[in-house]
């Protein structure tokens, strides 16, 4: 993990890997490590839960490239929770988030 953002429904992490994992099993690893802790730490978080599951089953997951380098990932990542808007371009084109 180089770095953890959050908003109120939804959380961004910033991760290197090695590669030969590929992007869903490192995704199932960090949801499964983290609700383990999270319900380990704090039990009443399940039953407030529909299912009790503490992670949808999809996710957004992008690589750092020539249009995503890390630093720019990682500020944005940093900046989640702040209420700022954070311009950055991807593939020549302007995208807000």
């Amino acid at each position: 993990m180089i770095e953890i953002g959050y908003e109120e429904d939804h959380v961004h992490f910033l991760v290197q890997s090695v590669p030969s994992m590929n992007v869903s099993e490192i995704t199932r690893v960090l949801k499964s490590i983290t609700a383990r802790e999270l319900f380990e730490k704090h039990p009443e978080i399940k039953s407030k839960l529909w299912g009790g599951n503490f992670w949808t089953s999809g996710y957004y997951a992008n690589t750092v490239s020539q249009y995503a380098n890390e630093e720019v990932i990682k500020k944005y990542v940093e900046s989640q929770g702040e209420n700022k808007k954070y311009a950055q371009v991807f593939k020549g084109q302007p995208t807000l988030f």
